[in-house]
Order: structure tokens, then C-alpha cells, then sequence
């Protein structure tokens, strides 16, 4: 598991986020450390973004505050640079998170990267591939929300039924060539001299190397995926239980 961040800094483009995410968004970012900073960014006098009010109380958000200063300009987006930008050089940030579907926020991601700081994303399928990509870590909102949508709807509904009307089929997977090649070059570049590589070690280098979650298949662990896809051969050490996976055709 990677070590907490004791400080994550969170930008919301609420013109690009649906009000529906943020539950995920926060309960994601919380698995990794503590989201300090919490802001959101839009016109506010928009009746468009009215859906936001509740869930800016409900989540300790704050809202900033930005007017059109003329038609089809985003300034929010401009705001929001900025002010990453000043948190980058004035505050101990040890991660950022950017809730937006705006490819525009690639050039930002980038340069907080090249600080060392990890930076994770959040925005819908139609994101542009540059900004997912440019991101430590990139979650598809809509994998959030249905997730989170109907664990509230149905208080009793279990976790795993759940998720099997959202994941994808090892099926789907293994004609993902981008996901397996994720998976395999993870191996590759992590296995000992006999072709194993532990589990933890793959994660590890496959967060370091690409935007890849297992949420955006439907999982909520990297092992419960690598189990579904049905591409390598499993052991479990019962005494440190400790996982190790190898390329099924190393066995062939």
C-alpha cells in the first residue's frame, strides 16, 4: 500500500464535475491521506451550478468565486492555476488531486509532477487522454457515482453485488491491450529470477509508471482484477500473506 499523504490539496471545476461525485471523490482521496484543502471552483450566481450549495456544506468545501469577464471564456479555469500554483510554492503539499473533465489542467498536472509531488485526477470518460495520462492516478466520476449512488440507495445491497453490475468481464479485460500491457510490463520489470513478482511491488511500479486504478474496471483491489482477468498464475504465502503473481505463458 502507498504511504499516506498528510496533505492533499483538492481543486474542483465545477463546470466540469458533477455535484454527484464528490462523495466518491472525498472517499477515494481519504484512503490516501487527509484532503486539508478543499476548494471549489465556478460562477456562482449560475443556475447551473445551484446542485452544488448542499454538497459544498455537506463536504467542508469551500467555494471560490469566479465571474465570466466575458462570453465562452472559462476564467475559473485561470483562477484555478493560479492558485495551485501559489499552494505548489508556498505550502507543504504532499499531494494534489484536480476534479475536472478539461484538458486545459494538463500543462498544471505536469508541472506539479516535475516537483515530485503525485497528483491524482478525477474526471468523466469524455476526459481528453492528455490529462488522464498526464495524472498520477485517473478515476473515471462515473465509476464513483454509481458506485456510492447505490450503496446509498439500498443500505443492505453488498459491496460485491454491487460492483458486478458495474465491472468489467475478465473477458473485456483481456481484450483491453492497454490494460494488459500495463499489467504484464508491471511483471516484467518487477519479477524475481523464476518469473514471480509480488503483488505489492506491481502496484507500486504501475502507479509510478501510469494513471491506471482498478476502479475504472469495476475493482476495488488490484488483486480481485488480476484474478477476474485470468492472465497469471496466483500464490498466496500463508505466513505473510503476502501475494505473487507470474505471466501464465512462463508456465507454458
Amino acid at each position: 500500500m502507498s504511504k499516506k499523504e498528510d496533505n492533499i490539496a483538492l481543486f474542483i471545476d465545477c463546470d466540469n464535475i458533477s455535484h454527484k461525485a464528490i462523495e466518491g471523490i472525498i472517499n477515494e482521496l481519504s484512503k490516501y491521506g487527509k484532503v486539508n484543502i478543499r476548494q471549489a471552483y465556478g460562477n456562482w450566481t449560475k443556475e447551473n451550478l445551484k446542485n452544488w450549495e448542499e454538497k459544498l456544506l455537506a463536504f467542508a468545501i469551500k467555494p471560490i468565486q469566479q465571474f465570466d469577464y466575458s462570453r465562452n471564456k472559462n476564467a475559473t479555469d485561470i483562477l484555478m492555476t493560479i492558485d495551485a500554483m501559489d499552494l505548489l510554492h508556498t505550502k507543504d503539499i504532499d499531494a494534489f488531486a484536480f476534479a475536472t473533465s478539461d484538458s486545459d489542467f494538463t500543462p498544471v498536472v505536469m508541472r506539479v509532477q516535475a516537483e515530485g509531488i503525485k497528483v491524482y485526477g478525477f474526471g468523466e470518460k469524455k476526459t481528453p487522454k492528455p490529462f488522464m495520462v498526464a495524472c498520477s492516478q485517473f478515476i473515471f466520476t462515473e465509476k464513483l457515482m454509481t458506485s456510492y449512488t447505490q450503496t446509498h440507495e439500498d443500505v443492505d445491497t453488498d459491496t460485491t453485488q454491487t460492483e458486478k453490475h458495474t465491472r468489467k468481464t475478465g473477458d473485456e479485460m483481456r481484450r483491453d491491450t492497454w490494460l494488459v500491457n500495463v499489467l504484464r510490463t508491471a511483471v516484467e520489470q518487477t519479477m524475481d529470477e523464476d518469473g514471480w513478482a509480488n503483488l505489492a511491488n506491481i502496484g507500486q511500479y504501475i502507479n509510478n509508471s501510469s494513471s491506471f486504478s482498478p476502479i475504472n474496471f469495476g475493482y476495488k483491489k488490484l488483486s480481485n482484477l488480476i484474478d477476474e482477468i485470468d492472465l497469471f498464475d496466483v500464490y498466496l504465502d500463508k505466513e505473510s500473506k503476502q501475494m505473487s503473481i507470474r505471466d501464465k505463458r512462463l508456465g507454458n
